[in-house]
């Protein structure tokens, strides 16, 4: 899609998240809101995007990557926000497509059928709709006679005829640039909002004899913007259940998917189990064959590797874990290397934060390390090292490979000859 631009309209407030984070910049499963609508453009092969900002800007410019920003530095509407882009376009003659920041759930293939279907047409402008029961506030897809689309009525300006209409605007949209750009020109502020609105383009089109197209979604989640808390928690809900059916497809056994949350940005190797009650958060990679909870949760920055058990209660962070290793039940190990075949203890803690910085723990291959056992950061547990049950291993008192330690503090158990 080399001939197409995206502007992506992330420049309102959002007052009804009762918030001083712009919406955009909520997450989803921890990802920002506006992410997911930019991943989706590149998915779909748009990679030159412009992000229009407004609320929060310097915020949303260092939270958006792969993206150029301009500021709307007055909210003045859709229309006046891809205006606002217009500076970036001033000699494009392709195509551009327009979204909302605020729709996470909007998908690649979604997207690329829009794109498809008005670069074939030959359209000035094509739109996506989706038809609802209860339409709602959305403005109202108004068809002509021979079933082309001829306009859009916002909800509040609508009859009771238009009411009725159950096809409604997404507000996704692909434009020629030049058309779009030359009719908003022509586009007076709404008389009660003041704003510029994007859709008046579509009457104005029409009259200089224009095509407009459109396209219908068949998901309605993808259409579901982020306006309220409420619309965060029903898009979180949609992504989790797309998560979790994705591992699932990819051989991942999910025990109870009503219980388990997995963020974006997880790797699940084949034939691994997640069993109930499980998180695991962004930026984990988790082996084949692993088993995973009850009641585990995998913070990020954790690598995991083949054949591991990662037991009930176990909490891990930034730490890696070597094949074929066991962290069965109780146990906490945060910024810690385990290497492989060790066996880590109900209980065990590397308690690796002095209170000014987080220290690292090393356990190397074949360690074993004793139920309720405590390593002070930064410490090393060398290879076939033992440590004993309840065994407190000061920081910087390493323990050398093959050796026993046991006690309070730990101290070296020498075989009797």
């Amino acid at each position: 899609m080399k001939s197409t631009v995206a502007i992506v309209l992330a420049a309102g407030k959002g007052t009804r998240m009762k918030s001083d984070v712009p919406k955009v910049l909520h997450r989803i499963l921890g990802k920002h809101i506006i992410n997911y609508v930019l991943d989706a453009l590149r998915a779909a092969g748009v990679t030159d995007i412009i992000t229009v900002a407004g609320h929060g800007a310097e915020l949303l410019k260092r939270s958006v990557k792969g993206s150029r920003v301009v500021i709307q530095k007055e909210l003045l509407g859709s229309g006046d926000a891809v205006n606002t882009a217009r500076k970036l376009l001033s000699r494009y003659a392709g195509d551009v497509v327009v979204i909302c920041g605020d729709t996470p759930l909007i998908r690649p293939e979604t997207i690329k059928a829009i794109i498809q279907k008005h670069k074939a047409s030959g359209a000035a402008l094509t739109i996506l709709t989706a038809e609802l029961k209860d339409p709602g506030e959305y403005g109202r897809i108004v068809r002509d006679d021979d079933g082309a689309v001829s306009g859009i009525v916002e909800a509040a300006n609508a009859s009771l005829y238009e009411k009725a209409i159950a096809e409604v605007n997404v507000g996704t949209y692909c434009c020629k640039a030049q058309d779009l750009f030359r009719a908003l020109n022509h586009v007076k502020p709404d008389p009660r909002k003041k704003e510029i609105f994007l859709t008046d383009t579509i009457e104005l089109l029409r009259k200089e004899g224009k095509k407009v197209e459109s396209v219908r979604v068949s998901d309605i989640d993808e259409m579901i913007g982020i306006n309220s808390r409420k619309d965060l928690a029903q898009a979180t809900g949609t992504m989790r259940t797309r998560i979790l059916e994705e591992a699932m497809a990819l051989g991942v056994t999910i025990e109870d998917p009503s219980s388990t949350t997995i963020y974006h940005g997880v790797g699940i190797g084949r034939d691994s189990v997640i069993r109930p009650n499980t998180l695991i958060e962004s930026d984990v990679e988790i082996g084949s064959r692993c088993v995973i909870g009850p009641f585990a949760r995998i913070r990020p920055h954790v690598k995991i590797g083949d054949d591991v058990e990662i037991g009930n209660f176990v909490e891990l962070v930034r730490t890696t874990i070597g094949a074929g290793s066991r962290v069965k039940h109780h146990t906490y190990l945060g910024d810690s290397a385990v290497g492989s075949c060790v066996n880590v203890g109900a209980g065990t803690i590397t308690a690796n934060y002095d209170g000014k910085s987080k220290n690292r723990t090393v356990i190397e291959d074949k360690a074993f390390i004793g139920v309720g056992a405590i390593l002070i950061a930064p410490v090393k547990i060398g290879r076939s090292a033992t440590v004993g049950a309840g065994c407190v291993v000061p920081k910087n008192r390493n323990v050398p490979a093959g050796a026993t330690v046991v006690g309070v503090p730990a101290r070296i158990l020498k075989n009797k000859k």
